[in-house]
């Protein structure tokens, strides 16, 4: 009995960790996608210059591979996501500025923004409430990860318009994936820092939104 009451507790104190992580994890993955929308209206309204912006993004893969696995642990972590957000978001500028100038371009990128948002929605509510594993699609999405970024690598040398689709519905689709498998890692206890799921989730939808954008694009004929 007494062991009995024992695992009971320890599951309900796993559940409870676990919901507090989903929770911290969706509240700060919110106010960084709004830092990054923000910083994002601010480097088109200055016309952010396309160099500065690839500087920006090599700034914040600098932040993941050196500064934030060293602040996972401390509130310092939480600063450098929001710098990382920041960044990421300012990066965009150039990007955006460009398809905004194409004709309907605002409808282009609102499609792409309410596409990466259905995705997203979609798929996160799927893993939270049929709490399926998803672990089983590591392998896939590690080898789908680096062909993808071989296969763009090789886009620059080549410069196929039909290769550049491919490589955006391949992303679209990864990402898509690596939402159910970054979600379900939370729910079923795999990943218990809140910011580390935050970062990851973070880039599985912007890499969506940026690839689903050029797809959109394709398809109405404005790219």
């Amino acid at each position: 009995m007494a062991q009995f009451e024992n695992l009971t507790s320890t599951g309900r104190e796993s559940t409870l960790a676990t919901n507090k992580v989903l929770k911290n994890t969706y509240m700060l993955l919110s106010m960084t996608l709004v830092v990054s929308a923000i910083a994002a209206v601010a480097a088109m309204a200055v016309g952010l210059s396309p160099a500065v912006s690839m500087a920006m993004m090599f700034g914040s893969i600098a932040i993941i591979w050196f500064v934030l696995p060293r602040s996972y642990n401390s509130s310092m972590g939480i600063v450098w996501t929001f710098v990382f957000a920041g960044l990421m978001g300012a990066s965009l500028g150039p990007m955006l500025n460009m398809y905004l100038a194409l004709p309907a371009g605002p409808s282009i990128v609102a499609q792409a923004l309410a596409g990466t948002a259905i995705v997203t929605f979609a798929l996160s509510f799927y893993a939270l409430t049929t709490k399926k594993d998803f672990s089983f699609l590591a392998g896939f999405l590690m080898v789908g990860l680096i062909v993808v970024l071989v296969a763009s690598i090789a886009s620059i040398f080549v410069a196929i318009p039909a290769m550049n689709i491919a490589i955006s519905a391949a992303v679209v689709l990864l990402m898509s994936l690596m939402i159910l498998f970054d979600t379900s890692r939370i729910v079923n206890g795999g990943e218990t820092n809140y910011i580390r799921a935050t970062v990851s989730l973070y880039l599985d939808i912007y890499n969506l939104f940026v690839h689903l954008l050029h797809l959109v694009a394709v398809l109405t004929g404005r790219d």
